[in-house]
């Protein structure tokens, strides 16, 4: 049995796989056996042995102890809900119908199917007929809150993050998308942690053969657990292999909302505090969500201000080391002569230099990602003031090479996406090597196959470029500036389905 393709009609959950017969409670103690926080309890229905015993099994700290006490346990022994009741059969019937509390009950034939329920947060009911079993959903609440995003820093926007929880994240945009349109499709990826991943999109805004192509990616990832964002990305992007992003992160719901009007198609799984959307873009990378918030002419001069920056970025030390080595006669005199002082007695050349200040400048950003906070941030200031000016002082570098290197990382900064980030600080070692060998030549001969690459991209059927290579002049225009939000009337065309309009 292909255990990926099997669901619950009621909620995508798996079949553990590996279980058969009925469920009763000697089977399951068997299923969980060596299992310390598997827990069970004979019950006497309306505390008579007329109608027998049952047993409830759990398991400790995926459920809540008031919840199954008070909604499960209280009911079933009241006499005045269970009075009258023969037992096995006629029994079930009734606890199915209303006799106990629960707002989630399911009947179950399999013991692969009470399984699953157990390991997914739910209580089963067995009773002596052993034909079938009930479960009751009773989660554990124990869950981290709704905080404040981290990484994305709301200015004017919602100040909650998407957490740990399905059901939350998918609370928080059902809470900004209140229509019935926001459609939720739910499969489990994981043959052993049966993680559940939620695709989510507007039926008629987002294309349906998108949605078709994320549906059939998802089912066909085969994996033993799902547990990283990796995980789940590699599997269904285009171009695993790209060291370019091609799905776009955020923790921010009102942005994930945002997305999924523009006609995009959003993911969210289990126990990562993170949204997948696709397709994905290089103008959706260059953007934020406080773009719709400011006044249009800011907002344009801020993302030409972001794109300068990816060019200063991925371009300047690969320029610098180029003309340093080959073509000194494009600068000007003054500058010339400095750049010479500055050199005159420091003993390595133009490449070997930005190529050590980069390698450091790298160390120093994942020395204070992977410190704690406070040591983090001293450890770079200690790296980039002290160090850097030692170096300086004893002729090690140039203060024109520290300067240039400075002014790329800062640039790079400035990326909205980390991942792109990632992706542009690569390809910056990669010009710099090509500078280093063919002068400016190298440089321009890497960056039109850099070019070349990207625009040879899809995402889910969309160009990776688009709207930037497409042959609307005006869509050009719209992803590099901001129009005002009046005139902002139709979608874009490489990702909206049938309903292109936003407003009349």
């Amino acid at each position: 049995m292909d255990r990926k393709k099997v669901f619950d009609s009621d909620n995508a959950r798996p079949h553990s796989g590996g279980f058969s017969g009925p469920p009763t409670a000697e089977s399951l103690r068997a299923a969980f056996s060596r299992c310390g926080d598997f827990e069970s309890r004979e019950v006497l229905p309306g505390l008579s042995c007329a109608a027998g015993t049952v047993t409830l099994c759990w398991l400790d700290g995926l459920v809540d102890s008031e919840t199954v006490s008070e909604d499960v346990l209280r009911p079933l022994t009241e006499l005045a809900r269970t009075a009258g009741s023969p037992g096995g059969a006629a029994l079930l019937e009734r606890c199915e119908r209303g006799a106990v509390y629960g707002c989630t009950v399911r009947r179950r034939l399999s013991l692969d199917e009470a399984v699953s329920d157990l390991v997914n947060g739910s209580c089963v009911l067995c009773f002596g007929t052993g034909g079938a079993a009930l479960s009751f959903e009773a989660r554990s609440k124990s869950t981290r809150a709704v905080s404040q995003p981290s990484v994305e820093k709301a200015i004017k926007g919602g100040k909650d993050a998407f957490v740990e929880t399905l059901r939350t994240n998918t609370a928080l945009v059902r809470r900004r998308l209140r229509t019935p349109e926001l459609k939720l499709e739910q499969r489990i990826v994981g043959r052993r942690s049966g993680t559940a991943v939620a695709l989510l999109y507007i039926d008629g805004v987002a294309r349906e053969e998108t949605v078709a192509r994320a549906l059939g990616r998802i089912e066909g990832i085969d994996i033993d657990a799902l547990l990283s964002a990796g995980d789940l990305e590699e599997y269904i992007v285009d171009a695993p292999r790209s060291p370019l992003p091609q799905l776009l992160h955020t923790e921010r719901p009102d942005t994930f909302a945002i997305h999924l009007l523009d006609g995009r198609i959003g993911l969210l799984a289990d126990g990562l505090p993170v949204g997948f959307l696709l397709p994905a873009d290089l103008a959706a990378f260059m953007r934020v969500p406080e773009d719709s918030s400011m006044h249009f002419a800011l907002a344009s001069m801020l993302t030409l201000l972001r794109w300068a920056a990816l060019a200063i970025s991925l371009l300047l030390p690969a320029v610098f080391v180029a003309i340093g080595m080959y073509h000194q006669e494009m600068l000007p005199v003054k500058l010339l002569l400095s750049m010479t002082a500055a050199k005159q007695y420091v003993p390595f050349g133009a490449a070997a230099e930005v190529i050590a200040m980069l390698l450091a400048f790298e160390l120093l950003q994942e020395a204070g990602l992977r410190l704690p906070d406070p040591v983090g941030q001293t450890a770079s200031i200690i790296g980039a003031l002290i160090v850097g000016q030692s170096a300086v002082e004893a002729k090690v570098v140039s203060p024109i090479a520290v300067i240039v290197v400075a002014l790329a990382g800062i640039a790079g900064y400035t990326m909205p996406s980390q991942d792109l980030g990632g992706a542009v600080r690569l390809g910056r070692l990669a010009l710099v090597a090509a500078g280093a060998l063919l002068g400016l030549y190298g440089v321009t001969a890497l960056l039109a196959l850099m070019l070349w690459y990207a625009a040879g991209l899809e995402s889910f059927g969309a160009a990776y470029t688009a709207p930037l290579t497409g042959s609307d002049s005006g869509a050009l225009a719209r992803a590099l500036l901001k129009r005002p939000n009046r005139a902002n009337k139709l979608r874009a065309a490489h990702l909206a389905g049938r309903n292109r309009r936003r407003q009349k």
